[in-house]
């Protein structure tokens, strides 16, 4: 009987593909999500995380959770009720899942969840391992409420991981999507200094870690979920407006006029996480898409 696997989050841009490369191995998969029929072919179960609400019948049978329910960080204006919704979403949503498992005594021995590059604040050019110190800036202080909840997994046995994302790759979704905007409508330029790191990862490469983190009990506490070369801003927009066939102006973004903009959100592009991939390369981890120049051709063909 195939391993069944319960996924959170999982209509996201990793969710998708993560379901369809756990079925590919032949793994069970079914689905927590808000709104019944969430993802073709996968069994759905209803939870309503502010409610604390859940079906207890999504842990029938279910060995490993990948956890990746969260608030979009990004999707609207940082007011406090914001903000309190994004922690509430990943803290509570994680609280509801170990609450369930020991009412139920499912058999769940593995809880993989997803967390942020984050977790560091901005860092200027530390070479960040997972042992760094955690920042003070709001979405370091997520990361650290989130990851600590997901750490309580271990009272009930389980084996936890967590995969501290920088930015996925992936043509026209997600943060790329974002990038390519300006670039295409040729006001593309670096942000701030454009010296900040900004870690990244194709999103053939971070499904692939979910994929490794379930399957090799090897796998344990936090790893950077980062290729091993991240690249400055400026490094990020040049290569991307080559590969768009538009300019990138010499001219930087202001620091100050994307605070003005974006508000404390703005953090979120001015941050700076040189994030050190060798504890995953340790695991025996091989990404596929090293350097930025490869995974960008491999997206857009050119």
């Amino acid at each position: 009987m195939a391993k069944q696997i319960l996924i959170t989050g999982a209509t996201g841009m990793i969710g998708k593909k993560l379901i369809a490369a756990l079925q590919d191995k032949g793994y069970g998969i079914s689905v927590l999500s808000r709104a019944p029929h969430a993802s073709p072919d996968v069994k759905t179960y209803l939870w309503n995380i502010s409610s604390g609400k859940i079906d207890p019948a999504c842990l029938d049978g279910v060995e490993a959770i990948i956890h990746l329910a969260g608030e979009n960080v990004a999707a609207k204006k940082w007011t406090e009720q914001q903000k309190q919704r994004i922690v509430d979403s990943r803290v509570k949503s994680t609280e509801l899942l170990y609450k369930t498992i020991k009412q139920t005594g499912a058999p769940v021995q593995v809880m993989i969840s997803a967390s942020a590059v984050g977790y560091y604040g901005d860092s200027g050019d530390e070479i960040l391992t997972e042992t760094a110190t955690p920042g003070y800036d709001f979405l370091a202080s997520c990361c650290q409420q989130w990851e600590e909840a997901v750490d309580r997994g271990r009272s009930l046995g389980l084996r936890i991981v967590k995969l501290r994302t920088g930015v996925v790759l992936d043509k026209s979704s997600g943060a790329l999507s974002a990038l390519e905007k300006p670039i295409r409508l040729f006001v593309g330029a670096p942000i701030g200094t454009g010296r900040q790191w900004v870690p990244w990862i194709h999103i053939d490469d971070i499904v692939n870690m979910y994929v490794g983190a379930l399957s090799d009990p090897l796998y344990l506490g936090a790893y950077n979920a980062c290729a091993p070369f991240p690249v400055t801003n400026e490094t990020l927009t040049k290569q991307l407006a080559k590969k768009l066939s538009r300019p990138a102006w010499p001219i930087h973004v202001p620091e100050k006029v994307m605070q003005m903009i974006m508000g404390e959100m703005s953090s979120i592009v001015l941050m700076s996480s040189n994030t050190s991939a060798q504890k995953i390369l340790d695991q025996g981890f091989q990404f596929r898409y090293t350097y930025l120049e490869d995974a960008l051709h491999d997206i857009y063909g050119k």
